[in-house]
């Protein structure tokens, strides 16, 4: 079957909006064809530093022929909804069939030529491309990213006519802007696209130009017994600033090794987008560096290495100033100008929130195993480096710096990884701090700015998270857990953390019940959606949470076990004989309050199957709760399994609705005790199934 083939080529597009770019081509391509009934065989897009690409194989000639019947109101109905039937429609009434006292719309269309419906759908997609920047230029009114140059569109082999503001689509493109042929050529197809590129110094896939840098990067560090310090980041970046990317070994002053080897790196990617060199079996870094060029040049690159060196100098030396300048300062006055800096308007300054984690960090120490003296120490200079030279040229050191100023001033090594670590994890791939006085201080950095935020009713919605509170509960989780830390989220983290924040600067009243429980109720869904990446049921964890417990070790631990349950025989019907036994007492509490007591087992006739119940039940309730007591909930799941057979054989042998009012009492008295046994354990009327 045919394809289409297309592509935008512009001016220079930003290296971090093309993957963005990809997608959103990917899916209002995707969009627009399926509306107008289109199917395809495979749909791929590309971006680079200048064009946008989308190749689509086996797309029909035209859309479907459409046949179609549409219900509308019935012939009794107000002449209101007839009148809308027919907008919607776009028939008359004479044209409409009536059967069975309804009106129906018999509507049908011939299929449109693809052509016609690309052409339609290149211009709406240029025309509301969602970029996060743009830009109108000359005399038109469209915007892009950076001025459009040309549009390729051929469907099986030929041109599409159409223009978008006065840019007409054509079968030509262009290759490298400095090595490729200096004039347009012509292509028939994407293979035939992409093999012209290439030979005009022009990487289509993003993929073959990470690989070309890699490869590159690692063959010219070789060839030096170096080895290249990996940066996925970087490496995705650079992949969207060079067509045709050549890397090129560089050499920097080794004088600027004295610097924290993070301060080099940091510069050399921030502001060169060079990669960081080291020497095998060696810590620190290599005086070198990698720059990836957009060209082969004809030396092998000395005179760009030479000049890129001028360049990082230039910057290592603007850090080499302000690494020996912070250290004449100092935390005393980097503290005393937190003073003057504002960290919410409703939450007083950066000083006053150093204040609250400090009095935090040291409630917390003895929950993890610190030292409460070290604890406050580090939490108390954590912020200072914000004040530092340093850090205001390069903010993504901010902590890393603190760390460094912290050894250099004699703090014990405890305090200054505190300072160094304190904002960690940062997101679901950082590392997990496990020093004691760093869990401390960083447990305590995100529970300020969790409680702080929620009491001034700052809470996310929907997807806007402006202060990035989802990821300080992540973390906080996340601290929780894999230190094994026993951790009342009330007791031991929010109410702390409001008694700091009540001491402080706070411009409104703040009703302490109620942003507890909404910070429990936040924890609640993060802690859900972590589990829920490892595989665990979303509704296990409702359940577990609803019994009131905010001991997030405590409570993996259980839905760890539930599920465990669950997943065998007895659990399965252990828990339809529970839903059974709820929707009864359900519907018998919607007539009055349920029969309160003991569940009596000498009544006459009463049914073996009753009695061996009510002994299980007494049986597994002392059972459950001293496996509880323990935090065994394996044993604890093991005493509920005890109930399976006795339940199902209650519900085969008994009439709970008894015509006897003794019988049916005690009956309904002995499933809420089968019921309170089980919910002792989890809410198990929040467990789908």
């Amino acid at each position: 079957m045919p394809q289409l083939l297309l592509e935008i080529f512009s001016e220079e597009i930003p290296a971090r909006m093309q993957p963005g770019a990809a997608r959103d081509l990917e899916r209002m391509a995707s969009d627009r064809l399926k509306a107008a009934g289109l199917t395809w065989d495979a749909l791929t897009t590309y971006a680079g530093p200048r064009r946008l690409t989308l190749v689509i194989d086996g797309l029909p000639a035209a859309t479907p022929d459409r046949n179609e019947e549409l219900k509308g109101p019935k012939t009794s109905a107000p002449a209101q909804a007839l009148e809308g039937f027919l907008r919607k429609t776009g028939l008359t009434q004479d044209q409409l069939v009536e059967r069975d006292g309804v009106w129906f719309a018999e509507i049908s269309s011939k299929g449109r030529a693809t052509t016609e419906v690309v052409a339609e759908s290149v211009d709406d997609i240029i025309r509301h491309f969602p970029w996060p920047k743009s830009m109108r230029w000359g005399t038109g009114t469209l915007r892009w990213v950076r001025p459009i140059k040309r549009i390729l569109a051929l469907y099986d082999g030929a041109v599409i006519p159409f223009e978008v503001d006065g840019i007409p689509s054509g079968a030509v493109t262009e290759g490298h802007r400095f090595m490729g042929a200096g004039q347009p050529f012509a292509v028939k197809d994407f293979a035939d696209y992409r093999a012209k590129l290439e030979r005009n110094f022009v990487l289509l896939d993003a993929a073959d130009r990470k690989l070309r840098i890699l490869e590159g990067a690692k063959a010219v560090c070789a060839a030096k017994g170096l080895a290249l310090v990996d940066d996925d980041g970087l490496l995705d970046e650079v992949s969207g600033l060079a067509e045709w990317p050549t890397p090129i070994l560089g050499d920097m002053d080794p004088q600027f090794l004295a610097l924290p080897p993070e301060v080099v790196q940091l510069s050399m990617k921030v502001h060169q987008k060079y990669f960081a060199v080291r020497e095998p079996g060696k810590e620190g870094l290599a005086p070198h560096f990698v720059v990836v060029a957009n060209v082969e040049a004809t030396d092998g690159g000395q005179a760009l290495a030479a000049g890129n060196a001028k360049v990082l100098s230039a910057r290592l030396s603007d850090a080499e100033f302000f690494w020996t300048e912070d250290q004449k300062v100092g935390f005393d006055a980097w503290n005393d100008k937190l003073k003057d800096v504002t960290f919410h308007a409703k939450l007083g300054t950066l000083a006053e929130r150093v204040d609250r984690i400090a009095a935090l960090a040291r409630e917390i120490a003895s929950l993890v195993g610190a030292d409460a003296a070290q604890a406050e120490q580090a939490a108390r200079l954590s912020k200072a480096d914000l004040a530092s030279g340093m850090v205001g040229e390069f903010p993504e050191l901010q902590g890393i710096m603190g760390g460094y100023y912290a050894r250099l001033a004699g703090q014990p090594d405890a305090v200054a990884d505190a300072i160094r670590d304190h904002y960690k994890p940062q997101g679901p791939g950082d590392t997990v701090p496990t020093a004691p006085v760093t869990v401390a201080v960083a447990m305590a950095e995100k529970l300020d700015t969790l409680v702080c935020f929620f009491a001034i009713d700052e809470k996310p919605t929907g997807s806007k998270d402006p202060y990035a509170l989802r990821r300080a509960a992540l973390g906080v989780i996340r601290l929780v857990l894999e230190n094994g830390a026993r951790v009342g989220l009330r007791r031991d983290a929010f109410s702390p953390a409001m008694a700091s924040l009540e001491k402080g600067h706070v411009q409104r009243a703040v009703d302490k019940l109620a942003v507890e429980t909404e910070l429990s109720a936040f924890f609640a869904d993060r802690l859900t959606v972590l589990l829920r990446d490892k595989g665990q049921r979303h509704d296990l964890v409702a359940a577990v949470f609803a019994l009131g417990d905010d001991d997030l070790v405590r409570i993996v631990r259980r839905v760890e076990a539930l599920a465990a349950f669950l997943a065998t025989d007895d659990g399965a019907n252990l828990l339809a004989g529970y839903k059974r036994a709820a929707q009864l007492l359900k519907a018998e509490e919607k007539k009055g309050p349920l029969p309160e007591g003991a569940v009596a087992t000498g009544l006459p006739n009463q049914p073996a199957e009753e009695t061996a119940l009510a002994f299980a039940a007494a049986a597994a309730a002392s059972a459950v709760d001293a496996a509880l007591e323990a935090e065994d909930f394996a044993a604890a799941m093991t005493a509920l399994a005890a109930l399976r057979g006795p339940v199902d054989a209650f519900f085969t042998a008994v009439m709970v609705n008894s015509d006897v009012a003794e019988e049916r009492e005690n009956r309904l008295k002995l499933l809420g005790q089968v019921r309170g046994v089980m919910n002792r354990v989890a809410d198990f009327g929040q467990i789908a199934g």
